[in-house]
């Protein structure tokens, strides 16, 4: 007997959302999507996806929902406004958040979607930008029960070449907030590195291959310091996107206690990229604190 796949819903089809759920539809399963900008829809109904007009009906149609949207507002606004999600879902069905939010706010959230619906939330922050997305390699960091999570994890192998269970609700974002502290501060360390070696008349495209399989080796360092050398201007992810995810950090310190200093300092240079214009500009773009052009 053939396995009845998971009818599934998607809203928020960006940088991101829009090659996942491609994967989604390319993998046989059942697609109902719906976006902000509706322009963005129309690759996903050329391929086969149903598009409607509101969250509420993307619920509506689907055992499982997928969400890929900018900040803690969006989400919510999404899922707890006018024709939103809640107001659509039926008890059972399951939530998948892939949005970078607060945590606290996403333990909150998903116990009025359970208090007010009956539905599940699993926060799923994704790490890999858009080639992970594109590629089905993405990490991703889970908050939510277990059961849940079994629901949803075969649909997201689809999309991951990890899904861990972190905790309950928020751990999977305050997971991203360490995975984002750690690329942020990178980004900075990769372009005063990328500086250093034009400097001294070294080819800095070079450096990753010199220092591969070494301490020093990371996916930073391999993928983004021959962009900078190059100054590739691709936009992969934006620097509004770490300056929003930075800010979560230093707040999520801020309440816990911890001290985060070389993060403090890497979140005010991202502020300076955006406060020059950049903020839709890709990270690469942060080499510019050292050598505008």
């Amino acid at each position: 007997m053939t396995e009845t796949k998971p009818r599934l819903g998607y809203v928020g089809l960006g940088l991101m959302g829009g090659p996942m759920a491609k994967r989604l539809l390319d993998a046989g399963y059942p697609l109902t999507v719906w976006n902000r900008a509706a322009a963005k829809t129309k690759p996903l109904a050329d391929a086969g996806a149903v598009v409607v007009d509101s969250p509420a009906a993307v619920a509506g149609a689907s055992d499982i929902v997928f969400a890929c949207l900018t900040d803690t507002s969006a989400v919510e606004a999404v899922v707890f406004g006018p024709d939103g999600i809640a107001s659509g879902a039926a008890k059972g069905t399951v939530l998948v958040d892939f949005s970078s939010i607060q945590p606290a706010r996403t333990a909150a959230l998903a116990q009025r979607l359970r208090d007010e619906a009956g539905m599940g939330w699993i926060d799923a922050p994704v790490s890999g930008g858009v080639p992970g997305a594109t590629n089905g390699t993405l990490a991703v960091m889970a908050g939510g029960n277990q059961a849940d999570f079994d629901k949803v994890a075969p649909v997201v192998a689809h999309l991951s070449g990890r899904f861990t269970l972190m905790g309950p609700n928020g751990a999977g974002q305050t997971t991203k907030l360490i995975n984002q502290l750690i690329v942020g501060c990178g980004f900075a360390i990769v372009a005063e590195a990328c500086q250093l070696a034009e400097d001294a008349g070294i080819d800095p495209a070079r450096i990753p291959l010199a220092l591969a399989g070494g301490r020093a080796d990371s996916p930073i360092l391999q993928q983004y310091m021959p962009r900078m050398a190059a100054r590739d201007r691709e936009v992969q992810a934006r620097i509004a996107i770490m300056v929003k995810d930075l800010t979560t950090v230093m707040d999520e310190a801020k309440r816990l206690g911890s001290a985060l200093p070389m993060t403090g300092l890497a979140t005010e240079l991202h502020k300076l990229l955006a406060r020059r214009g950049l903020a839709d500009a890709d990270n690469a773009e942060i080499i510019q604190l050292y050598t505008p052009d």
